[in-house]
């Protein structure tokens, strides 16, 4: 993954800067593509969060699925990723990303990946993920794929 000019990766993390296509009535960003990615990350649904200045969402992981996050440029955010799985090159890697405002940019985070982000800018910020597992399963009925940090004191994943 080339992030400027210094090249960093975590095995499976996949980051794709999005064209804006503007015009006098507003812009258009096309947030995701079957023909762009793998058909195992295929999503199967999809939700938009907002997000205020200043707050954190996560960090957690999941042990199947994989989120499929779109950084739509309304604010600006800091991205945090650890990746959290024994059996890969990169464990114990920590990544930092800066999504900037104009700028849209999606994030393919896979499994036992830990993420979390930030909004640092000043404005509310829209983030669409599609990930490829659905919440709490069929009908809601089964068990949140989901490992949630945020809470442990002693947790090693922190945000600056």
């Amino acid at each position: 993954m080339k992030i400027g000019n210094e090249v960093k990766d975590i095995d499976g993390v996949i980051v794709t800067e999005l064209k804006r296509f503007s015009d006098e009535r507003g812009w258009l960003t096309e947030a995701f593509r079957r023909d762009s990615i793998d058909e195992e990350i295929y999503p199967v649904m999809s939700y938009v969060s907002m997000t205020h200045p200043g707050i954190v969402r996560g960090p957690h992981e999941h042990l199947k699925q994989t989120d499929y996050f779109c950084f739509l440029g309304t604010s600006e955010f800091k991205v945090y990723l650890w990746d959290n799985r024994k059996d890969t090159p990169g464990y114990g890697m920590k990544l930092v990303l800066v999504c900037e405002k104009n700028k849209p940019i999606n994030v393919i985070v896979p499994p036992g990946v830990v993420h979390a982000y930030v909004n640092i800018g000043k404005n509310e910020g829209l983030v669409i993920n599609y990930p490829n597992q659905l919440f709490a399963g069929e009908g809601k009925k089964e068990e949140v794929d989901e490992i949630r940090h945020e809470n442990d004191v002693d947790s090693q994943f922190k945000i600056e």
